[in-house]
């Protein structure tokens, strides 16, 4: 099945790092037609035209080609045989892209290029006009938008980041400018296909935006012709009983102050950590205390999985009374996972340290990917958390413990139970994590 999904927005809106996030996840050719438009563009200016005349910009088409190309899986843009892909992404190129694009000529110029692409191969084409005219029997359709501000934020902090000299005011000038100009214009102005999902991307994180685009894709093209709507939302969990938490954190209590009498505890990012509901906790592994340094800042009881061994204690039994089942290593444990998503279903979270094992130099290990499969079975989110352990002599250890914010299910990119997306979501998980320890 080839799939092409079409992602439209206006300027600033993230449209082509997404669409290059979920064609890397996905497998899929990533198209950038803006790029098409700037090469237009600086074509144009090069050769001194006004961008805004299409009796100066036509005749000059006839005396251009423009390619496409892939290199590492990364699109480069040819003029004339130039390779022109960097030098097109200046603010300068992108009003003489937004002026060109709105002459008939340059679009039908175009149009058999990017058309010609997306009829045999299985793609993601990201502009302003895709689902409407392009390719308007795309599969899948996305609207994706932001507020202006944020989007200006973003535009910005790209160009500085680029060394270019430009204040915010400007780039933000230069955004209401566009979207007036694009969603104005008589030729494929910008608008949202009536069978377009409309993305609010504003305050969400990059990671956040391609695993709901992943989502809808797989959704879209596995189930046929689906609403909007009909998204899977996150499950509604049972919640422990108010007794059993309140129980839960007298004892909690008293162990953090256990905890401080013993070594020097410290908590960051507790602002993170969800006030109600189920999800996973999911930390480095140095030490057999780590469950507990770990769960004692958190206020939802939790469940842990353990390696099958442990279990060949005498003492094993005070296991199960803490919520704790064994898992197989070395090999994939359906039981033990099975027994996870139950336990989040309860209300319970689930504590797991990815690496499998307690590692010896406190470095972080590269991870298993159970974690990664448990939270798109259950549909949980994870919360990433870091543990540092330092020693002075002459004094008590010193604990930090760190928590990131929330990775939501959706952000994995999961699509279905194949490796290489489990890996790459358990690859995300241990960045996550990785961002949170202390590197000596």
């Amino acid at each position: 099945m080839v799939i092409n999904c079409a992602i439209d927005g206006p300027s600033g809106a993230g449209k082509s790092t997404i669409a290059k996030g979920v064609a890397k996840r996905l497998g899929l050719v990533y198209v950038d037609t803006g790029a098409l438009y700037r090469t237009v563009g600086l074509y144009a200016l090069r050769c001194g035209a006004d961008t805004t005349s299409a009796d100066e910009v036509m005749p000059l088409l006839d005396g251009m080609s423009v390619e496409l190309k892939y290199v590492n899986g990364e699109q480069r843009v040819l003029l004339n045989g130039e390779d022109v892909s960097d030098v097109i992404r200046t603010n300068e190129i992108s009003m003489a892209a937004s002026n060109v694009s709105a002459i008939p000529a340059v679009r039908e110029f175009l149009l058999g290029l990017q058309r010609n692409i997306a009829a045999s191969t299985s793609i993601v084409m990201d502009g302003r006009d895709i689902g409407t005219v392009i390719l308007p029997q795309a599969n899948v359709k996305i609207f994706m938008t932001a507020s202006a501000e944020e989007r200006a934020k973003r535009r910005h902090k790209e160009l500085v980041e680029r060394g270019q000299s430009i204040s915010y005011e400007e780039v933000l000038n230069d955004i209401n400018k566009r979207d007036y100009n694009d969603s104005h214009r008589d030729i494929a102005p910008l608008k949202k296909a009536d069978d377009a999902y409309e993305l609010d991307t504003t305050g969400m994180t990059i990671d956040e935006v391609v695993g709901k685009v992943c989502l809808i894709i797989e959704q879209k093209t596995s189930a046929g012709d689906m609403s909007a709507e009909q998204i899977e939302p996150a499950p509604k969990r049972r919640s422990l009983s108010k007794l059993h938490l309140f129980i839960y954190g007298v004892v909690r209590l008293g162990v953090r102050a256990y905890l401080r009498l013993i070594c020097r505890l410290r908590y960051e990012g507790t602002e993170n950590i969800p006030s109600s509901g189920s999800y996973i906790v999911a930390s480095n592994h140095i030490s057999w205390s780590d469950p507990v340094y770990v769960n004692a800042a958190v206020k939802n009881v939790s469940s842990y999985i353990a390696k099958e061994s442990i279990f060949k204690h005498p003492l094993s039994f005070l296991l199960k009374v803490l919520h704790v089942f064994p898992i197989k290593r070395d090999q994939t444990d359906r039981d033990a996972l099975s027994t996870a998503v139950r336990y989040l279903d309860k209300g319970y979270n689930l504590t797991i340290f990815p690496e499998g094992t307690r590692s010896k130099d406190g470095k972080l290990g590269k991870g298993k990917s159970g974690v990664a499969f448990i939270s798109h079975a259950a549909k949980a989110d994870i919360l990433p958390a870091g543990i540092t352990v330092k020693k002075e002599k002459g004094k008590r250890k010193s604990v930090t413990v760190r928590y990131g914010k929330i990775i939501p299910y959706t952000s994995l990119g999961i699509t279905g139970m194949s490796a290489s997306q489990l890996r790459h979501a358990r690859d995300m998980v241990m960045s996550k994590i990785g961002e949170l320890i202390d590197i000596e």
